[in-house]
């Protein structure tokens, strides 16, 4: 296969399975709070070396921990479990992941001159995650406890991070927005949500919105007006954002009465452009990024 065409069979591999969960009304990247070996605090997904993974890899991961109940948050390849001594169990299947690379052509101009140009495409491999490896040290199979929490008060270090981002925070809407013309967000009181978590997911969708903004990452995706495709790829770009920087602060992500218009507003993008699903990944991460620099 040419290098285009693996580039195309990773894309369309990982798209038509986050389009089948989305068909079955699952949002893929939400699994792993609601299933009941996730119960513990949220994590994301580790590399063997502590680091974590990034954009469409985490949907991947978190989406194959829910999927075969993994409780471990580290991955790795089979040859870094050799490395540490430890061994792959018989008949277990790995992951894919993918990640960036390049490759140089050589090219000839009209004058004969030549010069070098780098074509960026994907590629894959396979991991495994920690609970389908034996051998391991000891800390690769901690599970996280769950944080205590007192749904009536404000989380104090939460409170002090989504301040530090300096984004102006309006109280006392009937619902939660974010409106570019006057660089604002809406809240609903504190009070009205059913635990303080619902309410700093939600501040998370929008305050990945609040990212949009053209002295920000100015992110566009062509929206004219409510509803239509570019809407419906900011919103699935805020769902992500949303979900990865719950998982930073240790949240579980607040589903909203309106998922299932967005779903059906997904698919449609989705089917269209399979490639947008990493796009979407790499823009929510990017929010992610400004939002834990600033």
């Amino acid at each position: 296969m040419t290098h285009t065409a693996i580039k195309e069979d990773v894309y369309s591999k990982i798209t038509n399975k986050i389009i089948a969960d989305l068909e079955k009304g699952e949002l893929t990247w939400r699994k792993p709070w609601s299933a009941e070996h996730m119960m513990g605090r949220i994590q994301m997904p580790m590399r063997w070396n502590d680091e974590p993974y990034t954009g469409i890899n985490v949907i991947m991961l978190w989406a194959q921990a829910a999927e075969s109940g993994y409780p471990t948050p580290h991955w790795m390849t089979f040859k870094q479990a050799q490395d540490m001594k430890a061994h792959v169990k018989k008949g277990e299947k790995g992951t894919m992941v993918v990640y960036a690379d390049k490759i140089v052509k050589a090219e000839t101009n009209n004058e004969g001159e030549e010069s070098l140009r780098q074509i960026p495409f994907l590629k894959n491999y396979t991991v495994f995650n920690a609970s389908q490896i034996e051998g391991l040290p000891p800390a690769f199979y901690d599970v996280a406890e769950i944080p205590p929490l007192n749904n009536e008060t404000r989380i104090a270090e939460l409170e002090t991070f989504f301040a530090s981002t300096k984004a102006e925070i309006c109280h006392g809407s009937p619902q939660a927005s974010y409106s570019i013309s006057n660089d604002k967000i809406n809240m609903p009181p504190f009070e009205s949500f059913i635990d303080a978590y619902g309410y700093y997911a939600t501040l998370a969708h929008e305050l990945t919105h609040w990212t949009r903004h053209p002295s920000r990452l100015d992110r566009d995706f062509g929206r004219k007006k409510f509803g239509d495709e570019g809407y419906a790829k900011e919103e699935l770009v805020a769902e992500l954002g949303s979900c990865f920087l719950c998982s930073d602060l240790g949240l579980k992500p607040e589903l909203r009465e309106d998922h299932s218009a967005y779903i059906q507003s997904w698919l449609e993008v989705l089917q269209n452009d399979k490639k947008f699903i990493f796009s979407a990944a790499a823009h929510a991460q990017r929010a992610v990024w400004f939002l834990s620099r600033t």
